[in-house]
Order: structure tokens, then sequence, then C-alpha cells
């Protein structure tokens, strides 16, 4: 089925901003789901996580909430979606599991910022990073979604496409969100036409150069860990990549 490795990334994130927030920061129309955005400081696959999509029937941009781990339309049950919770930029346009949601349901994945792990410089254990934009703004990741089943069965599903780390991030794993900055937004959308290769060139030097590399503690390891704590700077090792794990 050419399901694409699930460790992409590190497979967790931050996103704490408010339903009316993201309204405001993406100019949505609105919302597509009733209850409020809860701050999730410990964002884990297979959770519901808001994103940013094109209604054609609302006739604009809109917040949605969908689980994280795309489920194709053709999967026989909505378990391969914890497999595919990033897509490789570099095959993305090809794999039949992502290739229909790249070519007609991209979105938008609003982050705070994101967790790697890369080794510790003088002793075993991992370090765990968070990689944030040093103004405070978004990180917002190319996303595409998917809708399976039908009825009282159907389920939303997204997935975040992943890309070739550059520097500075590379600094920490070899695999990065393709993030996407505001004047992109649209392209990605389909709400202005662009070559689809064009949609999956990274953001410029310029713009990485922009991002914080900041050494968190353990405690975000644990899933069951969810706090403004986990993202407090904790001294400040050498980074070295894990690309033999992930």
């Amino acid at each position: 089925m050419g399901l694409d490795n699930v460790a992409d990334m590190c497979g967790r994130y931050a996103s704490t901003r408010s339903s009316d927030d993201l309204v405001a920061e993406f100019d949505a129309i609105g919302t597509a789901f009733d209850e409020p955005l809860r701050p999730d400081y410990n964002v884990a696959p297979t959770t519901d996580v808001p994103v940013v999509r094109v209604s054609a029937s609302r006739g604009g941009r809109v917040v949605d909430s969908l689980r994280w781990g795309l489920v194709p339309s053709w999967s026989a049950d909505v378990s391969a979606g914890a497999r595919m919770i990033n897509a490789r930029a570099e095959s993305v346009a090809s794999k039949p599991a992502f290739r229909s949601a790249f070519a007609r349901r991209r979105c938008l994945v609003p982050a705070d910022g994101w967790y790697e792990w890369s080794r510790r410089p003088d002793g075993p254990g991992k370090q765990a990073w968070y990689l944030t934009r040093a103004d405070g703004g978004p990180c917002v990741f190319a996303g595409l979604w998917e809708v399976w089943g039908s009825g009282d069965e159907k389920v939303a599903t997204c997935s975040i496409v992943t890309t070739e780390a550059l520097a500075p991030l590379s600094e920490v794993h070899h695999r990065m969100p393709l993030l996407l900055p505001r004047e992109r937004w649209a392209e990605w959308l389909g709400e202005s036409p662009v070559d689809s290769a064009a949609l999956l060139v990274p953001p410029t030097p310029d713009w990485l150069a922009g991002m914080e590399l900041r050494p968190v503690g353990p405690a975000v390891g644990n899933v069951r860990n969810n706090g403004p704590e986990l993202r407090a700077a904790v001294g400040q090792p050498a980074p070295v990549p894990l690309d033999t794990l992930f």
C-alpha cells in the first residue's frame, strides 16, 4: 500500500491557540465543530487536532478538528491511520495513500512548535528539543486530509507532510515538517494556482533562521504529561541528530 515511515518526525507537537485565535489568524469564516479547543502541549498521533481547510459548502476557510493519522478512503479500517501521521514530500504525489489528498484535499496544520529528540553528546539517552518560532508566531505545517467511511462510521483524518531538514533544524533531526510561511498558505489550500512541485519547496534559509531550537526536559516523552512546563528550557547541550533511529 506504499505506507510512509511513521517516524519521519517525532510525532509530538504543541497546539494551544483557541478556535477564535485560529479563525482570526487564518482569515477563516468560522469553525466546523462545536466543542471549544483545549490547549494541548503534547499532541500525540490519533488525537483530534485543529486544521484549516477550504469548505466548498461554506465558501471559504474553516477551522476544523480532524484525527491525526490519515486513513485512505479505500482502507479496510481506521487502524491504518496510526501508521500514516506523516507523508513524505518526495513521494506524496505518487503514493496511493496520499496522492488523492495531495491533489484535492490539502490543509494547514497550525502548531506552536514541535518536539524532536537527539543523542546526548555526553552519555546514553536522548535529549528532547522544542522547535518553535523565536518571534512567537505560528509554525504552520503542510497537511492533507481525507474522509473514511460513511454515516455514523465516517471519520475525517489528516497527515503532516515532511521533508528533508535544513539548517538549523538539521542539527537535531534529518526530517522536518514542511513549514509554510504565511504567503504560501493560499497556494497550499488551492486558493491560488501553483505548480504541484512548487508546493513542496521548503521555506527559505532566511525564514528558517527565525527558528529556535530549545532543549527541554524528558517529561514530554510521556503522552500523559501535558502542560506549559514541557516547553521550558533546560541547559544547552549540543545536539547530535538521531539519523539512524528515525
